[in-house]
């Protein structure tokens, strides 16, 4: 199961739109601060938080830090979640069963 600062990591709204944003490319804090629309020192907490929990990792370059996603513990969420997601296939694809009985496709 994922760690604790992992899920509280992921808690944020914020810290999620964070690392939406670094899943496309590694980020800059300053471009970081004007895509999330928060103060500077804002941005930088919740990157801190990020790096804490192992999600995301920093490199210096020049005087800029540059944010990129760690993906090994999005990898363990995504490992945890992927029994609720056959429950939910599962459930969905009866669903769909039940559906079909009661009003059969019109091409059926």
């Amino acid at each position: 199961m994922p760690s604790t600062s992992t899920w509280s990591a992921l808690a944020d709204p914020h810290r999620r739109a964070a690392l939406e944003l670094l899943l496309e490319r590694p980020r800059a804090v300053g471009e970081l601060v004007d895509r999330l629309g928060l103060t500077q020192p804002a941005t930088s907490k919740h990157l801190r938080v990020l790096r804490d929990s192992g999600l995301v990792r920093a490199r210096h370059d020049g005087p800029r830090r540059v944010y990129s996603v760690e993906p090994q513990p999005l990898a363990e969420v995504h490992a945890w979640l992927s029994g609720y997601r056959r429950l939910w296939d599962d459930r969905l694809d009866a669903l769909e069963r039940h559906l079909d009985a009661i009003d059969p496709p019109e091409d059926a």
